[in-house]
C-alpha cells in the first residue's frame, strides 16, 4: 500500500478546468436533447437535417463522453484512480460520436470546414486528460 502524496496547486487548477470544460458539455447535450424546438429554428435547411438526422447511438454516444468525463473531473478533485477509465470511455465515445457527424452525416456539407475545429479540441484535450490523470497515478496524487 502506498501513501498518497498531496499533489502540486497547478493539479487542482487543470482539475477544476476540467471539470468546468465537461460542464459546459453537459450544457451543450443538454441543450441538444431537451431544446431542439428554439435550437433547429436558428439553422437553416441543410444544417437543420445535419441535426434532425443524428442517430439515437450518436445522441448516446454524446451523453455518455460529457457524464463520463464530468465524472471522471469530479473523480480527479476526490483523487480517485477510477478517473482515468471513464477519462477514456469519454474519449471513445466522443471519436464514436464524431465519426458519425464528420464522416456518416453531411454536417460538413452544412456547416462547413469548421466542422473538424471542435471535434480536434475535444479529442486533443481528451487525450491530455487521459495523460493527466495517469501521470496523478504515477506520482500517487490519486488512490
Amino acid at each position: 500500500m502506498t501513501t498518497p502524496i498531496k499533489p502540486p496547486t497547478w493539479f487542482w487548477v487543470v482539475s477544476v478546468i476540467a471539470l468546468l470544460w465537461n460542464l459546459v458539455g453537459v450544457f451543450n447535450y443538454l441543450n441538444q436533447a431537451f431544446n431542439q424546438v428554439a435550437m433547429l429554428e436558428s439553422l437553416n435547411q441543410a444544417q437543420r437535417e445535419a441535426f434532425e438526422g443524428i442517430p439515437a447511438w450518436a445522441t448516446a454516444a454524446f451523453a455518455i463522453a460529457v457524464f463520463s468525463g464530468t465524472i471522471a473531473c469530479i473523480g480527479l478533485l476526490l483523487r480517485k484512480k477510477w478517473a482515468r477509465p471513464l477519462f477514456m470511455i469519454s474519449l471513445v465515445a466522443a471519436v464514436a460520436q464524431f465519426v458519425h457527424w464528420l464522416f456518416i452525416s453531411n454536417a460538413v456539407d452544412a456547416f462547413g470546414s469548421s466542422t473538424y475545429i471542435m471535434p480536434i479540441i475535444v479529442i486533443v484535450i481528451g487525450l491530455y486528460l487521459i495523460s493527466f490523470s495517469k501521470k496523478g497515478i504515477q506520482k500517487n496524487w490519486l488512490n
